[in-house]
């Protein structure tokens, strides 16, 4: 069993990454820019310096939106491609608006390594008379030749981070002094202008890239070797959206989620096991079938639906006094924090008797048709008519020799249920105003937050991971026949 356990926690770890990398792929090349609102259009406004791009870069660079996805190819960056954009956004090439704003999209992508290739055009259209394009190049050099500070969030850097971070920030500071506005004369531009060469003529060895910096810049100067770093720290890094870390407002969500799903799964569970064993053990008779129809009618009425009719009804807004039993919703009443902790407990367990309602019924009718067909396929085996014929009661035989292996069926769909408790129910928490995880998974796709979604998902996928891996493990706790040795 042991080696079965390690063998099989050996083969999640490959998994987790494919399934991480699939879901970073599908997340990172939908269309769509998160953050892009923060982004100025109007160029020509940014340098004359009505308008700053500094917190969208600061924005793109915390998150590494800046980076290619997967793979980095721009240490091989065509110097035409970079000349070009700078003459769209110059509108130096007729083009749409649309057009400018993905070359200087583009251009700004680029980063450090579209450096060199911006002092080209600097030098060339100068010597060309296309002020314009030429003045359009030295503004984008401001932007791209400021480097990244590395790793600026440690809360506990090294005195060698703080170092290097420091000698960053000094160099920044010199680029950021490079600049001028389109009005100034034509002599303080040129000043400006020798003294961005004078800066590259110092860091020119910086563009110079060997193999092995080709590889590292390939493999790992990437939106997803950046995530998996900070994986590796069990960092989820921070909300796109709330600018709050993604962990703990997760375990802030889940506790709500976990306190609905975990309860109805397991009222599910208690109750179904024992409908489908009575299912099976009357099987065909007309309490069978008044069972089943019931269920059935119970599973085909909308969660939705029935939790609006049970706060109108049994809710404290119920037209009808004597009905007025549960809160209308919420997590606890208003007055919680003066109760003591066993009134706050029961308190949250009143206001979570309609949802956990809600959320139980519609899961009995395949639940106990589960166990009740597992329980069929049992019955008719030969070692339960051995037990029947050593005299022992029906009772008897069919709870100690045929539910355990009856459970199979049911057992199999644990590891498909643990990623419910996850998810939560996003109609039942909205209808009951319940801010669980639910609600927090689709306000963050209509928002893009990539590092929420991220921490959600691949929080699923352990989930579905360890449960595959209990239900395996299950199996030999309820059929004696399996072994995992």
């Amino acid at each position: 069993m042991r080696t079965y356990v390690i063998r099989r926690l050996l083969v999640m770890i490959p998994t987790f990454v494919g399934i991480s990398l699939v879901l970073f792929l599908m997340l990172n090349l939908a269309p769509g820019r998160p953050g892009a609102t923060q982004q100025g259009t109007d160029l020509a406004a940014d340098i004359r310096g009505e308008r700053t791009q500094e917190s969208y870069r600061i924005f793109r660079e915390q998150f590494h939106l800046d980076k290619p996805v997967l793979f980095n190819t721009r240490f091989a960056l065509d110097a035409g491609d970079v000349a070009d954009a700078v003459r769209i956004v110059a509108g130096a090439d007729s083009a749409s608006a649309a057009e400018r704003i993905r070359a200087q999209e583009q251009l700004e992508d680029f980063g450090y390594y579209a450096v060199p290739h911006l002092i080209q055009v600097v030098s060339e259209a100068d010597a060309a008379g296309e002020r314009r394009v030429r003045d359009v190049a030295a503004y984008l050099l401001r932007l791209n030749a400021r480097r990244p500070l590395v790793d600026p969030f440690d809360p506990d850097p090294s005195p060698e981070l703080k170092a290097g971070n420091r000698a960053i920030e000094a160099e920044n500071a010199r680029v950021r002094e490079l600049r001028y506005a389109l009005e100034d004369p034509e002599p303080r531009k040129r000043e400006i202008l020798s003294g961005w060469t004078t800066w590259y003529d110092e860091r020119r060895a910086d563009w110079e890239y060997d193999g092995l910096d080709r590889l590292r810049i390939f493999t790992l100067e990437t939106r997803f070797a950046g995530y998996w770093r900070n994986l590796l720290r069990l960092d989820f890094g921070v909300s796109l959206v709330s600018r709050e870390p993604v962990f703990t407002t997760l375990l802030h969500k889940l506790r709500y989620s976990l306190s609905l799903s975990v309860t109805s799964l397991l009222l599910a569970y208690l109750i179904s096991i024992p409908l489908g064993i009575y299912s099976a053990v009357f099987k065909d008779t007309r309490s069978d079938r008044t069972l089943t129809l019931s269920l059935f009618m119970l599973y085909s009425l909308p969660s939705f639906f029935a939790a609006t009719l049970l706060l109108f009804f049994f809710s404290s807004g119920s037209d009808t006094p004597a009905l007025r039993i549960f809160p209308t919703g919420g997590w606890r009443s208003r007055d919680a924090m003066a109760m003591t902790s066993l009134q706050q407990i029961g308190d949250i367990a009143w206001h979570l008797v309609l949802p956990v309602l809600c959320l139980t019924y519609g899961s009995l009718a395949a639940l106990s048709r589960y166990m009740r067909t597992g329980l069929l396929d049992v019955i008719r085996s030969d070692y339960v008519r051995t037990a029947r014929s050593k005299g022992l009661s029906e009772w008897r035989v069919i709870g100690k020799h045929a539910v355990r292996n009856g459970l199979l069926p049911i057992l199999t769909l644990l590891g498909g249920l643990l990623p419910a408790v996850l998810g939560g129910s996003v109609i039942i928490e909205y209808i009951f105003g319940i801010p669980g995880m639910g609600l927090w998974v689709v306000e963050s796709i209509y928002q893009r937050d990539y590092n929420a979604i991220m921490a959600i998902q691949l929080f699923s996928t352990v989930l579905v991971l360890v449960g595959l891996l209990l239900t395996d493990l299950s199996y030999a706790l309820v059929d004696p026949r399996i072994r995992y040795e």
